[in-house]
């Protein structure tokens, strides 16, 4: 978790909340034993600036780690996994391919013909093709499955970006001039985090709200305030509020304070653990009132985060 204010804000869950951590790509970073390919432009030629992102690329098992997982730390990895004998296929991909040129490489096209690496296949648990899925942070987001209209997959694709925005890293920047010098501070941030370090709190919060006044989707003011909020939350709460959660297992406003004491204390797993206990054993509003705790707590790290993945399969186990 990052300190609230910091350039470094919690991440939106989005698409990511029903899906992350679905699909186990770890046998396809063993394989990838090759050395790390330069990206290739798409089928028509149309190469990329130097430094710049290709919009599309082939990839197959010894690269997959290099220019998927890896690569899609920077920005959103699209993987359409096809077959030269899928009549869909000629469908979707040349139009992924044109959707991905126009992107301009805040997005790239990662092509895998399934039946020359039908690994990557396996491990995305692929039935039937084409299958199109989003990786970022190395996890999967969002995927479907057969040709769709142009009109529907830019909205999938827009839904992707969204999730994702102020993330990733963004794609390499130029080598030019203007690379070596300093970012402009913001000074709506530098306000709040100027009362992040006297511990006005309440100071904080009003200033990231401002922000999100201005700007509803602004993710740097949308992850601090969760976390100066939270922050508030933690500090009106008794020392005792764990053994007193443990001495009566049915408060269920005992449980979620004990949960944000364990996550303030460095123990996500316990937090987390204790709030889907709570869920698996209650109905009702109590039930829906420590779902969405945990979904608040879950905003607070990386998806990515392995008790975050941990926990969201354990989550819905306990709901379905």
């Amino acid at each position: 978790m990052t300190r609230p204010g910091s350039r470094n804000p919690a991440r939106s869950a989005a698409i990511a909340a029903a899906t992350s951590g679905a699909v186990d790509l770890s046998g396809l970073k063993e394989r990838a034993a090759a050395p790390p390919a330069q990206p290739a432009a798409g089928g028509d030629g149309n190469d990329s600036p130097a430094g710049a992102l290709a919009p599309v690329i082939d990839v197959t098992e010894a690269t997959f780690e290099d220019e998927v997982l890896r690569r899609s730390s920077q920005v959103p990895v699209i993987v359409d996994l096809w077959a030269t004998w899928c009549e869909p296929c000629k469908q979707l991909s040349p139009l992924l391919e044109k959707l991905a040129r126009e992107a301009g490489g805040s997005w790239v096209l990662a092509k895998v013909d399934v039946d020359a690496n039908p690994r990557i296949a396996q491990a995305f648990g692929v039935q039937s093709v084409p299958t199109v899925v989003a990786i970022a942070a190395g996890q999967p987001l969002a995927d479907f499955q057969g040709a769709q209209p142009e009109a529907q997959l830019r909205q999938w694709l827009a839904a992707v970006e969204q999730a994702v925005a102020g993330k990733l890293s963004g794609p390499p920047a130029d080598s030019g001039a203007d690379a070596d010098e300093p970012e402009l501070e913001d000074p709506r941030f530098t306000a709040a985090e100027a009362a992040l370090d006297d511990g006005d709190l309440a100071g904080a919060e009003a200033a990231f709200q401002r922000i999100l006044d201005e700007e509803p989707a602004n993710p740097e003011a949308l992850g601090a305030i969760r976390q100066v909020r939270f922050l508030a939350r933690v500090q009106q709460l008794e020392s005792g509020a764990v053994a007193a959660a443990d001495a009566d297992p049915a408060d269920v406003d005992a449980q979620l304070a004990a949960a944000d004491v364990e996550l303030y204390g460095q123990e996500p797993e316990a937090a987390f653990e204790r709030i889907i206990a709570v869920i698996k054993r209650s109905a009702g509003d109590d039930r829906t009132r420590a779902r969405t705790r945990l979904l608040e707590l879950f905003e607070l790290f990386d998806p990515a985060e392995p008790a975050v993945v941990s926990a969201r399969r354990k989550l819905a186990t306990a709901l379905y």
